[in-house]
């Protein structure tokens, strides 16, 4: 045998024992016929939201309204007798005061009936004397004094009415008022019922409006009133009345207001912004972006509790505009969600960034 079989040997026989080793010793490795464990999942990420933190401060409501002025009182100054017109005694545009003479009509013989009615009214308290002197010497009948007094009360009668004719020659004011309207002229023949001058008073006034239905219910007599007119000026008034019935029609509530003019501003017949000032509540302004709605339709916002839970509130909106809605019905404090809200539903909880104190 020569050495290299030898060697090739010797080396077959090293790798046999070293493999009977290896088996014996058990170290062999089995296939496993069953998955290894998958790893626990790693717990969520929660969303993310930025929020503000506001709070809620004292705010005045107002209901607003489109309103008619009118004037206080008004009233067409008519002829009571007839006659023709002597003398104008007040101009277009002219303020009167009650009891002022506004024109004087033709006397036309009235006042002769006057003292025709007063010369018999003293013939027959002459003949009522003289007639119970002798009745109380028998000598006259008791039905000669009755005759004798029902001719004087209707002779008095008769006087008060001629007296009363010519009182109507000269038509007064019946209050303090502005000549807004001259029917007739200096010659003018006019007959019982003619009109003559047309009075409104319009250091007050009177704005009449209608309130929807869903808002009657904040209005009350005795409520301020802003009233804006069409040029920008503002006029202070009281609500004096709210119907307690609505117009069937419309569904609405008329309302009327008491409104204060005392520069006389030349507002009455035309339109005005009626502010009906309510009670003072607590409520929050926010960007009308934020508000979002419910399944029913009705207006919300979508906070952070305490919790970082989502919230969402429905809220009632008193005012809104172009730069923000006022609401009420949410707490004193909240985290609003102004950025993320569409990503996250109620009663999820999140991760929040409070971006407050970024606000420029």
């Amino acid at each position: 045998m020569t050495k290299a079989k030898l060697g090739s040997l010797g080396l077959s026989l090293l790798i046999l024992v070293i493999l009977v080793i290896w088996m014996a010793t058990g170290d062999v490795k089995v296939a496993s016929k069953q998955a290894p464990d998958e790893p626990q999942d790693q717990e969520a990420e929660l969303t993310q939201v930025e929020v503000e933190t506001l709070k809620a401060t004292a705010y005045q409501p107002t209901l607003k309204l489109q309103g008619q002025l009118e004037p206080w009182r008004e009233v067409m100054v008519s002829a009571r007798v007839a006659g023709t017109v002597e003398r104008m005694q007040a101009q277009l545009g002219q303020s009167v005061e009650a009891g002022q003479a506004l024109l004087t009509l033709s006397v036309d013989g009235r006042d002769s009936v006057v003292a025709r009615w007063r010369a018999s009214i003293q013939k027959l308290e002459a003949d009522l004397a003289a007639a119970r002197r002798l009745r109380a010497s028998n000598l006259a009948a008791e039905t000669d004094i009755l005759g004798l007094q029902s001719d004087l009360a209707a002779a008095r009668a008769e006087l008060a009415a001629a007296e009363l004719a010519v009182e109507h020659l000269t038509p007064r004011a019946p209050f303090d008022a502005v000549v807004n309207r001259r029917e007739v002229d200096q010659g003018t023949l006019v007959q019982v019922g003619t009109p003559l001058l047309e009075l409104v008073q319009i250091d007050r006034l009177k704005a009449t409006g209608r309130i929807p239905q869903q808002a009657v219910q904040d209005a009350q007599p005795g409520q301020a009133v802003e009233v804006v007119l069409l040029d920008g000026s503002r006029l202070a008034g009281v609500v004096s009345f709210v119907a307690s019935a609505a117009n069937p029609e419309t569904r609405s509530f008329a309302v009327e207001i008491v409104v204060e003019n005392p520069e006389h501003k030349r507002a009455a017949g035309g339109t005005a912004n009626l502010n009906i000032l309510l009670p003072e509540q607590d409520a929050i302004f926010i960007s009308p972006a934020y508000l979002s709605l419910d399944d029913d339709g009705r207006p919300g916002v979508k906070y952070v509790d305490d919790n970082s839970t989502v919230v969402f509130k429905t809220v009632r909106l008193l005012s809104v505009g172009t730069n923000g809605a006022w609401v009420s019905g949410l707490p004193d404090e909240i985290r609003l969600i102004t950025r993320g809200g569409g990503f996250v539903a109620e009663g999820e909880a999140v991760k929040f960034v409070d971006r407050s104190d970024q606000r420029g």
